[in-house]
């Protein structure tokens, strides 16, 4: 259609969370508003995602992602077991005549989905959770999306201890008493 990659990249931005129901042989409906701001395209690619989801991109978006995987160094640890938990598990999945896509009993399993599921736009890509997983994910990180928003906007890079910090002094007040490290 003459669209640049900038172009592409501006309508392929996937917000909203939608609730549905995985039948029992594991079909899916995809909201409407996800399937038109893919622009028609119904071959799509299922991953593990992060968090205990699963991640739903359009083929074009997740060749992106490959190549921004193969620019990396080959002899990094990190990339070469990424890569091969990736590519291993990644599955191409069809929108049928009907809207929907068949998640594969493996990635099902890996993600929880039984009945009630969420569906949430995060961009370049559609996150598929269990509904009650989403739902206590949402609880833990709503009251942080003050600070949430100013560690991912910010210009600078970003500690990683920035973001762990609170959590682990939550989890460790709760669980056992502070250790020295």
């Amino acid at each position: 259609m003459g669209h640049s990659g900038a172009d592409r990249n501006t309508e392929m931005v996937l917000t909203g969370t939608y609730e549905r129901q995985l039948d029992e042989k594991l079909r899916l409906a995809v909201p409407k508003a996800f399937r038109e701001a893919l622009a028609g395209e119904n071959q799509l690619v299922l991953t593990p995602g992060t968090d205990g989801s699963l991640s739903l991109f359009a083929s074009r978006t997740f060749e992106a992602i490959a190549q921004q995987l193969a620019e990396r160094s080959p002899n990094g640890q990190d990339v070469r077991a990424f890569s091969r938990l990736l590519y291993a598990q990644a599955r191409s999945v069809e929108i049928d005549s009907q809207g929907r896509i068949r998640v594969p009993v493996e990635l099902a399993q890996l993600a929880k989905l039984d009945g009630d599921v969420a569906l949430i736009g995060v961009g370049d890509r559609i996150e598929i959770w269990n509904k009650q997983r989403w739902q206590e994910y949402l609880a833990d990180l709503q009251p942080r999306y003050d600070e949430l928003a100013e560690l991912a906007l910010s210009r600078g890079p970003v500690p990683s201890s920035a973001t762990q910090q609170p959590t682990q002094t939550t989890e460790n007040a709760s669980a056992r008493p502070m250790q020295p490290r």
